[in-house]
């Protein structure tokens, strides 16, 4: 066993190196049309997006007996040419940030020639296919703010644990303080999911730039944090979120609080995630009135569309929702619902929507083309942004 994990080690390392050697010292010729996505490791090289929105994949690896590309968790066959280099051209993609796998042998692992980013509960290779009229998740020319990693200690975990900080533009030089959006990522990633896949640095100096929404803060936590007495916690259960609720108010928050320049009452913070952070920024955001006035949820599964989610009671889970619409309407500035348009938890989510509005719940609601997926929740997050602290 050892001894196959080192060839194989050997094998991957000596594809990158190929791969990196075939892609960048020497002019090769592309499709008409094609272009290089932000995600590859040398620009001059593949994978290559095709003007239909396929993308074609180049591996050379002369020593393998088969080469996959996974993509979106449809497995694409390679075929070997003379060179020992192996090409596939997949399905047209829509557009958005994907994860992908290449497969050696068997065996699943990041693709060499792309950046790789932590998803799907590893490190995964991503490819990023353009959407127009989306230049407000690009780097443009305007001011830009910062995004920093740093270390509170929880006394949940008993260690010390990582946030990642965006800070707009202007912060360092001036007093004021900032109201807080506190935002959670989906299960399978951590707290760098929104400041990288989902550029959240991109969307919010763009909006500030364009006077869209107001400069604020955006924290974002790693949820995935044990509980030296109890356990990780988690499902989608008000139980489930106690861990993770007690990080939150009494470490997180505390630590923003001290450390960084903001504002201080439940009107100037904002809770919201996506997925499994949907489901923690519906039961603690909505359920912890004290703390916060808003609320965003992106594209939670415990409405229904995943395994064990039915019939979800809104008052049992959120009491006073239904029963005291007046004041749960009082105690929010915003209450936001998203979801992608081709994600199995999009009826489910209309539906519970329909039922909150029924009820008389003051709800905003959109969905947006795409699957369970980040271009949904990057514009989840650009929408979001724009109703907040006015």
């Amino acid at each position: 066993m050892m001894k196959t994990k080192m060839m194989l080690a050997v094998m991957l390392t000596a594809i990158g190196c190929i791969q990196m050697a075939a892609q960048g010292f020497r002019n090769v010729s592309f499709p008409e049309g094609s272009y290089s996505p932000v995600t590859n490791i040398n620009r001059n090289g593949y994978p290559r997006v095709l003007s239909d929105g396929s993308v074609m994949f180049r591996v050379q690896a002369p020593q393998a007996q088969q080469v996959q590309i996974d993509l979106g968790g449809k497995k694409y066959d390679m075929a070997k040419g003379d060179s020992g280099a192996w090409m596939v051209t997949t399905q047209p993609q829509v557009p958005g940030f994907h994860y992908y796998s290449l497969i050696v042998d068997g065996v699943s692992t990041a693709d060499p020639a792309s950046q790789s980013f932590y998803g799907c509960s590893r490190w995964s290779s991503a490819i990023e296919v353009k959407e127009t009229g989306m230049d407000d998740f690009e780097v443009q020319q305007v001011p830009h703010g910062e995004v920093r990693t740093v270390h509170y200690y929880s006394t949940v975990d008993e260690s010390w644990r990582p946030l990642m900080v965006y800070t707009p533009a202007g912060y360092n030089e001036g007093k004021q303080t900032y109201p807080v959006v506190y935002i959670q990522h989906g299960g399978g990633e951590d707290h760098r999911g929104w400041m990288e896949q989902g550029r959240t640095a991109q969307i919010m100096d763009n909006l500030i730039a364009a006077g869209k929404a107001v400069p604020m803060i955006v924290v974002s936590a790693n949820s995935n944090v044990r509980s030296r007495n109890g356990g990780m916690g988690g499902g989608y259960s008000w139980q489930g979120m106690q861990t993770f609720r007690t990080e939150l108010l009494d470490n997180v928050i505390p630590f923003i609080e001290k450390n960084y320049r903001v504002k201080k009452d439940r009107k100037s913070r904002a809770m919201c995630g996506l997925s499994m952070g949907g489901g923690q920024s519906f039961y603690i955001g909505l359920r912890s009135p004290e703390v916060f006035a808003n609320v965003g949820v992106f594209s939670t599964g415990m409405f229904g569309g995943i395994q064990g989610a039915s019939n979800f009671d809104l008052e049992k889970e959120v009491p006073g929702m239904l029963t005291d619409t007046k004041t749960f309407n009082k105690q929010l500035d915003v209450f936001f619902v998203s979801c992608g348009e081709q994600d199995p938890r999009i009826e489910y989510t209309r539906n519970i929507v329909k039922n909150m509005r029924d009820g008389g719940v003051e709800v905003r609601f959109n969905s947006y083309p795409g699957d369970h997926e980040w271009q949904v929740w990057r514009k989840s997050l650009h929408e979001f942004a724009q109703y907040l602290f006015k």
